[in-house]
């Protein structure tokens, strides 16, 4: 019983995100302002849920007499990163004031949260192992999700890239609503250097971390060597753009590649043996 407050909390955000998103697709196809307006608020509130049953979470950690942060476990991910998302989200909102992005950001969280109801989720609370009792352990999955995160809304402008007719011409319906091809492809760039930032600084928290832990830097486990893959294919894009001129389509086709390859890292490596697998 000591865990079903934050566990309620998580139910009901995920229908407010599912909420923000059908709001979002009606404020896109019909191109209204109001639906607009009711889907960012909705998605604030949705945001400020998450956070207050992460929180929550945390506090009956302590109740139990366990004590960690809610970081540790496969369910615990999935709430933080759907929150990331969220948060990256709505900071695009505000800042550049991408009226699209809600249409590819906003059903992520949702669908992250409707995934984490699910019966194989496993949300019970549980001691951590030795290896997991590090204050590295916060730094090191928060900034991972943060690029996580980035990488995925970035994943999201990339399709709507792909999707745009290159002939203006063509251009009728649904597709005359995506924006011009130079703002997704800068948003795309924007959002694969946050990413990428984080997830240099989370592939170094991970190794001091490991180095704590098992007394090594890097073992090559399987979620390290995904974590790395991961790191140089987003690598190469960037060293594409920036060194070689490459932009659209180039540019979100391995955006995409990318954002796959940080699927099976996050998701994939649990099918192999290793040291830090989510459960």
């Amino acid at each position: 019983m000591i865990n079903m407050i934050s566990s309620e909390f998580f139910s009901i955000t995920t229908f407010i995100y599912g909420l923000a998103t059908v709001l979002y697709a009606v404020a896109w196809i019909f191109r209204k302002s109001l639906p607009h307006k009711l889907a960012v608020g909705t998605t604030a509130v949705a945001a400020a849920g998450n956070l207050a049953g992460i929180m929550l979470r945390w506090m009956e950690s302590y109740e139990m007499g366990i004590g960690h942060a809610p970081l540790s476990n496969l369910y615990e991910s999935l709430v933080f990163f759907a929150f990331t998302i969220a948060v990256i989200h709505l900071f695009i909102e505000y800042r550049h004031r991408h009226r699209f992005i809600g249409v590819v950001a906003g059903p992520i969280p949702f669908l992250i949260m409707a995934y984490a109801s699910l019966p194989k989720v496993d949300d019970a609370i549980k001691p951590l192992i030795p290896a997991l009792q590090s204050n590295w352990l916060i730094a090191h999955v928060m900034t991972c999700f943060i690029g996580y995160a980035a990488f995925a809304i970035a994943f999201g402008v990339s399709i709507l890239f792909l999707l745009k007719p290159t002939d203006k011409d063509a251009e009728t319906g649904i597709s005359s609503r995506i924006p011009d091809a130079d703002t997704l492809d800068d948003l795309t760039h924007q959002m694969v250097m946050f990413g990428f930032l984080f997830l240099s600084i989370g592939i170094i928290t991970g190794a001091v971390w490991a180095n704590q832990a098992w007394g090594r830097y890097w073992g090559w486990d399987p979620k390290e060597t995904w974590s790395l893959i991961t790191w140089l294919i987003y690598a190469s894009l960037l060293h594409a753009r920036l060194m070689r001129g490459w932009q659209g389509k180039k540019i979100a086709v391995l955006s995409c590649v990318g954002f796959c390859a940080v699927i099976f890292t996050y998701f994939g490596v649990n099918l192999l043996p290793g040291l830090h697998s989510y459960q």
